[in-house]
């Protein structure tokens, strides 16, 4: 029996981590309640939004209750999730934190440097869990390849994450279209390049983020990476693809035809067990600070 969004074929030792969300969007609707709600990992308790009819039709499907204040849904909560704006994110996370609340971030963590660190520095002064929702680091077929590169001599790489979803529909949301490709993708990409590669010490960007914009990264080790991002390409489906180039043959990440539900349990149980042991993992909002840090450099020339 294989683990899904909705349920997994591990057992929990523990109780379920009870969790508010923040958001009322789509990506909370189609994400963050269906999955917290799963189970048996975490309890979805509240949904707090600022418009309260949506989080209501976010909420009762999974028998959550809706708060009519932020503070509210902190009261019945031990961790909070966010599916809003990274403007929102910035604002709120911290509060949460100061809370004593664990927080399950979505990326970028702030529109620019400073929201960013001021997210990471109030998980970090409060000692509370954090963890991102880099979605491609929890699918299995991802981390099989990066244990593969981690084996291996890397001199070079090409990679790309295209997509059509700022062309229309609910995605092309107001700050995707104003900020375009590099938040909203970059974290993606980055995180995979500094993973697979090595770390990634300097960025710099050509290219407008809104249409498509071009990342060439220099790793600690003298690799050299290419990054193509673009949200405003008709491409179906999108694309998100690795290449990884040495003295052996190439070494090929490809996400067309993964099962994207394969994420979620794994998401889920990790989130969980960090909260349970109070250690975060490595995907956490310092982790988010890092890869905040290297799309600031793309811009700043």
């Amino acid at each position: 029996m294989t683990a899904t969004a909705t349920g997994t074929s591990l057992p929990w030792p523990h109780e379920p981590v009870r969790v508010g969300l923040v958001g009322a969007g789509p990506w909370a609707r189609a994400v963050h309640a269906r999955v917290l709600a799963a189970g048996p990992e975490t309890r979805l308790t509240a949904v707090w939004a600022r418009r309260a009819e949506a989080a209501r039709e976010t909420a009762s499907p999974h028998g959550a209750a809706t708060a009519a204040r932020f503070e509210e849904l902190l009261d019945g909560c031990e961790a909070v999730a966010f599916a809003v704006p990274p403007a929102v994110q910035a604002e709120l996370a911290p509060l949460a934190a100061k809370a004593g609340k664990a927080l399950l971030l979505e990326k970028p963590l702030g529109v620019d440097l400073a929201s960013a660190r001021r997210v990471a520095d109030a998980a970090a002064e409060a000692g509370v869990v954090s963890q991102l929702v880099l979605s491609n680091r929890y699918h299995p077929a991802t981390r099989e390849f990066l244990s593969a590169a981690r084996a291996i001599e890397i001199t070079g790489a090409r990679s790309c994450l295209l997509h059509g979803a700022f062309l229309g529909g609910e995605f092309a949301t107001p700050w995707r279209l104003e900020h375009g490709a590099l938040l909203d993708l970059g974290p993606h990409l980055l995180d995979l390049l500094d993973a697979a590669v090595g770390t990634i010490v300097r960025v710099r960007g050509t290219g407008d983020p809104r249409r498509w914009i071009e990342l060439t990264c220099e790793h600690a080790n003298g690799a050299v990476s290419q990054a193509s991002l673009s949200g405003s390409v008709d491409l179906e489906p999108g694309s998100t693809r690795i290449e990884l180039f040495g003295p052996q043959p190439p070494l090929v990440f490809d996400a067309a035809g993964l099962d994207g539900e394969e994420i979620w349990p794994v998401l889920r149980r990790e989130f969980a067990t960090a909260v349970r042991t109070g250690v975060s993992g490595p995907l956490d909002a310092r982790r988010g600070l890092h890869l905040q840090k290297l799309m600031d450099q793309a811009t700043s020339g």
